[in-house]
């Protein structure tokens, strides 16, 4: 007698959900200052201005883009109330091959502030973070490569 079951393992066995594949991220965020906000993301970090969008003549929303980084960045309507506190308690981690000194040096020369100088971390990255008071923070990751000597 055979120990062999006559229907192949593949049928047989328990189906495990695919495991996600995300192939990208692209983040939206509501501002208090659309002119502020474009103005620090734009100029002080580099993006790229892919679309904006408005309704009825009016700004509304900035499509940013910073190689396969996308940002939007939409300004508050106010129907949650005007004084509503925005990106507390969020970052954005945005991976670059590029120099996080040289970015650090370009955020403060631009007026931008730092909540901590560029520094290697245990993982192998070299980091600052980057904030703007009441613009959205993000921090900034490269590899030890990219370092300064």
């Amino acid at each position: 007698m055979s120990t062999k079951s006559p229907v192949p393992d593949v049928v047989t066995r328990r189906a495990e959900p695919e495991p996600f594949r995300a192939r990208a991220l692209a983040a939206s965020l509501t501002v208090k200052d659309l002119q502020k906000s474009l103005a620090w993301y734009q100029d002080v970090l580099g993006f790229a201005v892919d679309r904006k969008h408005e309704r009825e003549g009016k700004l509304i929303a900035v499509s940013l883009k910073a190689g396969d980084v996308r940002l939007l960045i939409g300004q508050d309507d106010g129907a949650r109330g005007w004084d509503r506190v925005k990106g507390d308690g969020f970052s954005l981690q945005i991976t670059t091959d590029q120099n996080v000194d040289e970015i650090a040096n370009r955020i403060k020369a631009l007026g931008g502030t730092l909540d901590s100088e560029p520094a290697d971390m245990p993982w192998g990255a070299r980091l600052p973070v980057a904030g703007s008071g009441r613009v959205q923070a993000d921090d900034l990751v490269g590899p030890l490569t990219n370092r300064r000597p």
